[in-house]
């Protein structure tokens, strides 16, 4: 084992080693971090195309192992964009701060659109207003558990 002197021999080893590491995180990056949702909607779609093979016929064990395997890719895939996505935003906010800045608004009025229920089709029928919506809302929790 070397002991290395005081003189930065140690430094310069380290500096050497972090260089390599950032070349390989920068590839690897390239490689396999890029187009997440791409993946995940190409891995979607081979999952569609097995599981109607499965409504058509029977699956072979290995087709049945493949669709095991792209909902664990598919869900692992999901978990690494979100967590992009949320340092992304993190970014954002440490650069913009917390000041009533445009993207703030943004996020909050999509997120608004993005929950609001507008209309509910309930028995066929087309149910608009926040009053009725509550009404029918109420009213099909209420059934349900009542059961």
């Amino acid at each position: 084992m070397a002991v290395f002197s005081s003189c930065g021999v140690g430094r310069l080893f380290l500096r050497e080693k972090l260089k390599l590491i950032k070349s390989a995180l920068k590839e690897w990056h390239s490689v396999d971090g890029r187009n997440i949702p791409g993946k995940i909607d190409v891995l979607k779609i081979r999952l569609s195309e097995l599981d109607e093979k499965g409504e058509e016929g029977g699956l072979s064990m290995e087709e049945l192992e493949e669709m095991r395997g792209i909902t664990h890719d598919i869900h692992s895939l999901s978990r690494v964009s979100t967590s992009i996505s949320w340092q992304q935003s993190q970014i954002l906010w440490l650069k913009d701060g917390d000041a009533n800045s445009k993207y703030f608004h943004t996020i909050l009025s999509s997120r608004w659109r993005r929950n609001a229920i507008v209309s509910l089709l309930v028995n066929g029928n087309l149910v608009e207003g926040v009053q009725p919506i509550q009404n029918a809302v109420f009213s099909h929790f209420k059934d349900h558990f009542a059961a």
